[in-house]
């Protein structure tokens, strides 16, 4: 007796190791998107980056009373930013990811000069238009200008599995 064929193609053991290296998504994560999309890589990334939002969407109520503090000076020492970013546990704020992160917005903050974290948080009587260019989660992040700080923001809150909060940012310049 044979067994029934299975509903969803097979995913070469290849293509889930180079999705998975790419994105650093979980291999069930990445299993999964990849049978989803019939093997297409970009789809694939698609089905990975609304899951990461659904999973960051599920966490945004959760307390983050752990993370880290980090530092960006420009190599003439004219330039330099702090950032708070905030986790939901001291293991995570210890993880190379996150710390990563935190050093890429630190430097992002350097280079962009955002006024604000959202564009909530901008003043009365600014346009939205303003208000978005000026805020860091709608920038284009520095190093990957496909992508936007809050769309970093939201797969590192996949990778990990917690809330993770921007809290405060701050650019200073030598005679600013």
């Amino acid at each position: 007796m044979s067994k029934p064929a299975s509903a969803t193609p097979k995913v070469p053991v290849e293509a889930i190791k180079a999705l998975r290296d790419k994105t650093s998504a979980s291999l069930n994560d990445v299993r999964h998107a990849l049978e989803a999309s019939g093997g297409n890589e970009a789809k694939a990334l698609e089905w990975l980056r609304q899951r990461g939002a659904q999973i960051a969407e599920k966490r945004q109520g959760r307390a983050t009373g752990q993370g880290r503090v980090e530092c960006y000076i420009h190599h003439d020492g004219r330039l330099g930013a702090l950032v708070e970013v905030n986790c939901e546990t001291d293991f995570v704020a210890r993880t190379p990811e996150f710390m990563q992160f935190c050093r890429d917005v630190a430097m992002h903050v350097a280079a962009m000069s955002p006024r604000f974290i959202k564009p909530e948080e901008a003043p009365a009587g600014t346009s939205a238009e303003d208000a978005k260019a000026a805020a860091l989660l709608e920038q284009l992040f520095v190093k990957d200008p496909k992508t936007t700080v809050g769309e970093l923001l939201k797969g590192l809150i996949a990778k990990t599995g917690e809330n993770v909060v921007i809290r405060r940012i701050t650019q200073f310049t030598v005679g600013g």
